[in-house]
């Protein structure tokens, strides 16, 4: 198979690692804008025989037309979101597979009966979170005769050994699209009602509560995201559930110390005025705090997702836990991170051109991506499912 990789950050290091020692991928065409850093990586890492590199602007229609012209099996899309609403008509017009990590975006939803059409299968949020998640997600629901609770968890975090600065976190993906992320806006259920979070609220101690993660220990976590688009996902009526939310983890403090500074403002993207310049606060306070808060040489990440579903199955009630705790690999160097979203998105796209996920148009995790081989998959990796139940 022919595989083509947009975007070789953090996360398309590891795709690219990943789809480099498959036996199945022939060929990866790997584009990016830093032409000159790929070619670095690629002579580095010996993958020169198998892997061919482009450089592109991926904000010209023409200019990836051209490029997905060569083909390919499958494109893995891994450029920041804005490229989306470029690079996804662009699969469609080239009649290739197509697969992001990002949420679904109106861009690609509006693709999906053109997609149908052409043949063509559109897969997005094939990462960690979302990804993973709803992989286990999915398979789990379809296990249990009704759901009546849904707990979702993800946390990017340093191990224990590593957590050494005031906050405890250091960061495994960009820092702004974590501020940024402190700023969303989400929605829980609780006993069958709709509970709104607004976008300043997720840190108020009413909507925290902890989790003790095996491996890792107790962690903090906080509502962030929209779990009414989960039950809905699953066909379940929110007013049918005792509870369901999706949370992110920290260790304990970590809403104590950002409260306040959402509370004042220094998250928002609004921008104020300093000598002249018109500046956003967010981007501020990101570019001041994240070359304090990276990874030694040597220190290593934690990516956590956990999934809890209760319900009932035969008559009896049954409470479903299965959780993926990963590790950097100090070998490769890639983070956790990296490796669980990276790996995830090759798996995915392998999936599709082997014709294991066979549908056409818009597909989605929860009910697309068959759970045995994409398991199996991410074990042959080292990323562990461990599964409780009872």
């Amino acid at each position: 198979m022919k595989i083509l990789l947009l975007g070789t950050g953090m996360q398309g290091r590891a795709a690219l690692d990943d789809l480099a020692r498959s036996r199945d991928v022939t060929r990866v065409v790997a584009a990016d804008r830093d032409i000159d850093a790929l070619r670095a990586l690629v002579d580095a890492r010996g993958w020169g025989a198998k892997v061919t590199c482009r450089q592109v602007d991926a904000s010209d229609p023409a200019a990836l037309d051209r490029l997905f012209a060569g083909g390919f099996d499958v494109v893995i899309d891994l450029l920041p979101v804005p490229f989306i609403r470029v690079a996804a008509p662009a699969a469609v017009r080239a009649r290739v597979h197509y697969v992001n990590t990002f949420y679904t975006t109106p861009e690609v939803s509006a693709l999906a009966e053109e997609a149908e059409a052409a043949g063509v299968t559109l897969l997005p949020e094939m990462g960690l979170d979302p990804g993973i998640d709803l992989v286990l997600l999915g398979d789990m629901a379809r296990s249990l005769d009704e759901v009546t609770g849904i707990l979702s968890y993800g946390a990017g975090i340093p191990e224990p050994a590593a957590a050494d600065n005031p906050i405890r976190y250091k960061v495994s993906w960009t820092f702004e699209g974590v501020l940024r992320s402190y700023c969303r806006a989400g929605r829980l259920v609780r006993d069958g009602q709709i509970i709104c979070v607004g976008d300043h609220d997720q840190f108020r101690p009413e909507h925290l509560h902890e989790v003790d993660v095996p491996g890792v220990g107790r962690l903090e976590a906080f509502p962030n995201g929209d779990a009414v688009s989960y039950a809905e996902m699953l066909g379940c009526d929110p007013s049918t559930l005792r509870v369901a939310g999706r949370y992110a983890m920290r260790y304990p403090g970590h809403a104590a110390f950002w409260l306040p500074l959402v509370e004042l403002g220094l998250l928002d993207d609004e921008p104020v005025e300093v000598g002249g310049v018109a500046v956003s606060k967010r981007k501020v306070l990101a570019a001041a705090l994240a070359p304090r808060l990276q990874y030694r040489d040597g220190e290593r990440d934690l990516a956590i997702v956990r999934i809890e579903v209760e319900g009932r199955a035969g008559g009896q009630d049954r409470r479903l836990v299965r959780q993926v705790v990963d590790r950097r690999d100090l070998e490769t160097g890639l983070t956790a991170m990296s490796r669980t979203v990276g790996y995830p998105a090759s798996i995915a796209a392998q999936m599709i051109a082997q014709g294991i996920v066979s549908r056409r148009g818009l597909l989605s995790p929860v009910t697309d991506v068959p759970y045995r081989p994409f398991v199996d998959a991410l074990a042959a990796r080292g990323i562990q499912v461990t599964a409780d139940g009872h």
